[in-house]
């Protein structure tokens, strides 16, 4: 799959998407990067510890988070998006689940857009991704954790989303799916879709897995989110082992040997080998 100027394997490897929240009040770094030359800084931190595209998002999306102006989220991200071009060769993601602020995007020259509604949201933003030409990832979600038969019911709702992408004219080349922890479920719901994340590639899409920092490891761990990073490495290493293409992160270095670690492990052994 190209995402920019690179080319991206869907199998065989797990790439890193780093988190860039350009937000005063993300649920882990809000405020740390909502400046420019902040931002900047940070996007050559991850670049120099193993990032292969880096995700920017002006809208907190944290539990019971307020939806933002459309004109307020592409004043945050749109100076940072060129800010990026400008300084740096890396795909840029926009996290955004608005049309008006994807087409904005575009013109600014994303890579990729990523969307947390699964194209369910706005109804314009499958015709703004189609139109684009970029590859997106749609994630599943929900207004409320109401299921009859939970990954069932996920897989039918991902059916869904991509029903309108075909309607639109996304082209199923350019599609990822994300199974949306910590969006439209419950604490449970989240470890068994961690757990049983390959039933996902039944639908035949390449994966993303997204677990940085999130409540359900807070949860489990009893850890702030500043705390937390064992816990996301543990899901990535779940990530590598179930195939997914990529993960998304706010700690770079540590999930880039994390995943190297795993895949060496997965695919390194060779019988009578020896250190």
């Amino acid at each position: 799959m190209r995402i920019g100027e690179k080319e991206f394997a869907v199998k065989g490897h797990t790439y890193v998407m780093g988190i860039l929240n350009v937000t005063p009040d993300s649920f882990s770094d809000g405020g740390q990067f909502n400046e420019l030359d902040k931002a900047l800084y940070h996007v050559e931190e991850m670049i120099t510890d193993g990032m292969d595209i880096v995700d920017v998002g002006g809208e907190s999306t944290r539990p019971g988070y307020t939806i933002l102006p459309e004109e307020e989220e592409i004043h945050r991200v749109i100076p940072i998006v060129e800010g990026i071009k400008s300084r740096f060769d890396i795909p840029i993601s926009l996290d955004t689940y608005k049309s008006k602020v994807a087409q904005a995007g575009v013109e600014a020259g994303v890579d990729m857009i990523n969307d947390i509604w699964g194209l369910k949201y706005d109804p314009m933003l499958a015709d703004v991704i189609a139109k684009s030409g970029l590859p997106c990832c749609l994630m599943h979600n929900r207004k409320e954790p109401d299921y009859h038969s939970y990954m069932e019911d996920v897989l039918e709702d991902l059916k869904e989303t991509l029903v309108i992408a075909d309607k639109a004219g996304i082209e199923n080349d350019k599609i990822i799916l994300d199974p949306g922890v910590g969006f439209g479920k419950t604490y449970e719901n989240n470890l068994e879709i961690i757990d049983r994340l390959e039933m996902l590639h039944s639908l035949g899409y390449p994966l993303l897995l997204g677990c940085s920092r999130k409540s359900v490891i807070g949860l489990t761990l009893d850890l702030p989110a500043s705390e937390r990073v064992e816990g996301t490495l543990v899901t990535t290493v779940y990530a590598v082992q179930k195939g997914a293409m990529f993960v998304r992160v706010h700690d770079v270095k540590e999930n880039v040997r994390a995943i190297k670690m795993a895949e060496a492990i997965r695919d390194g052994y060779r019988p009578g080998r020896q250190a």
